[in-house]
């Protein structure tokens, strides 16, 4: 699984990451006074995953097209 990389594994890694931040900003608002700062950060995080899926999956989709794969190693091209 190492060897073979795609796009689709490492946006969900991504989110992954994300989501775990989210969570642990959650868990830590209890010990803030009001309790509410870590839920305003979850949110922002979540938007940000949002609109980082929506361009991603955009990228994703038009490298498809043009190269009919979505391995990551052929995606050399497109440095700048």
């Amino acid at each position: 699984m190492a060897t073979k990389r795609n796009a689709i594994g490492v946006l969900m890694g991504v989110e992954l990451i994300l989501t775990a931040a989210t969570l642990n900003f959650v868990a830590f608002s209890r010990y803030t006074p009001l309790g509410i700062d870590g839920q305003v950060m979850a949110l922002f995080v979540i938007v940000l995953a949002a609109a980082e899926a929506a361009v991603a999956l955009a990228i994703t989709l038009n490298f498809y097209n043009n190269h009919l794969t979505i391995d990551v190693d052929r995606a050399d091209e497109l440095k700048g």
